[in-house]
């Protein structure tokens, strides 16, 4: 399985800081959540791991190795990155658009082998798009498209999965639907790594935790050791009510309040 881990990195954009000097391992195959206040940096964070953003100091290393020395390829066949908002591909069907998580694999104008065909095919069933493989990406839902491209992310077969904010804009159902669908993957072995807003969401479907606030990582943890209310007010100046999940030793944040300096 791989390893991802960073090394006292640091990213900016134009001389401007943006992330400072973080150290620290993604466990693997986990759920991992980046949680934190807006502006914070986690998107470049995430940006930084998957070499969409090269470092100002230190290094994102890939089974020990500074990933600023590796091929776009060799990392594109170990992480699978997803931003905030996929390039909206209108003239393509589904399973066109999956079928690109194949491209790290090519060699010139090979085409796509069986092997190729298989992992699109599972791709597909793993994300329930069966009955829509046909139809083009602009005839779904918000949800469906999400899951067609996490079926994209999947047909590419690494290790590691990065997802910026994958369920922003969805209702509750759609959420909760991405959600599970993210947690179904994990126990196939995949190492995933996201960023949430709902705090409720990052403690119920994830294993660990990192926080981050002005571009620097505070604390990580389980949920269990992440949601207390010392950390939440360092993290988001709010106090924080508990309760905890049936059947779990997850919290649940019920309810916070603003904590406004005097």
């Amino acid at each position: 399985m791989t390893k991802l881990n960073t090394a006292d990195l640091s990213i900016g954009y134009e001389k401007k800081i943006v992330v400072n000097d973080i150290t620290v391992e993604i466990p693997k195959g986990q759920i991992t959540s980046l949680i934190g206040p807006n502006g914070s940096g986690k998107s470049t964070f995430l940006k930084a791991l998957a070499r969409i953003l090269n470092p100002i100091k230190g290094e994102v290393l890939l089974d020990g190795e500074n990933v600023q020395c590796l091929d776009t390829k060799s990392i594109a066949q170990k992480i699978a990155s997803l931003s905030q908002s996929s390039t909206q591909i209108t003239g393509l069907t589904v399973a066109e658009i999956v079928a690109y998580g194949r491209f790290p694999y090519q060699k010139g104008f090979s085409g796509l082998k069986e092997r190729d065909h298989q992992l699109i095919d599972w791709a597909i069933e793993a994300t329930n798009l069966q009955k829509l493989k046909d139809r083009t990406l602009a005839t779904l839902s918000g949800g469906q498209q999400q899951r067609v491209w996490i079926a994209m992310a999947l047909a590419q077969d690494t290790d590691i999965l990065i997802l910026d904010e994958p369920i922003t804009f969805l209702d509750p159902a759609h959420q909760l639907e991405i959600l599970e669908l993210l947690q179904e993957i994990n126990r196939q072995g995949k190492t995933i790594l996201m960023t949430i807003h709902d705090l409720n969401h990052a403690s119920r479907f994830s294993d660990y935790l990192l926080g981050m606030k002005k571009g620097r990582l505070l604390f990580q943890g389980t949920p269990k050791e992440i949601f207390t209310a010392d950390k939440l007010l360092n993290l988001f100046d709010i106090q924080a009510t508990f309760a905890t999940l049936p059947n779990s030793d997850k919290p649940l944040v019920i309810a916070y309040d603003l904590v406004r300096e005097c």
